[in-house]
C-alpha cells in the first residue's frame, strides 16, 4: 500500500492518479490525498477510477481542504 499526494497539482491531478495506478501490480491498494474546493473532484474521482474498472474502496474528507481515496487495481493492462 503507497500513499501518494497529489494536492501540488490542485484540479489537474487524474491523469496523473491513472498513471500511478497504471503501474500498481493488481491487487495493489494506493492511497490518493488531493484538494476538493468545491466537491467536485471527489466525484470526477470516483468517477475516474470506475470507468478505469478499478475498485474504489474508500473516500473520505481529511480535513477542511483535503480528501483521500483508497483504490484497489483490479484488472489486468489490456495490450
Amino acid at each position: 500500500m503507497q500513499r501518494y499526494d497529489l494536492r501540488h497539482l490542485g484540479d489537474d491531478f487524474y491523469g496523473r492518479m491513472l498513471e500511478i495506478i497504471d503501474e500498481t501490480a493488481i491487487g495493489e491498494v494506493s492511497i490518493f490525498m488531493f484538494e476538493i474546493g468545491d466537491f467536485s473532484p471527489v466525484q470526477k474521482s470516483a468517477d475516474v477510477i470506475k470507468e478505469a474498472g478499478w475498485t474504489l474502496m474508500n473516500s473520505l474528507k481529511f480535513n477542511e481542504a483535503d480528501w483521500t481515496i483508497v483504490v484497489k487495481k483490479v484488472k489486468s493492462e489490456v495490450a
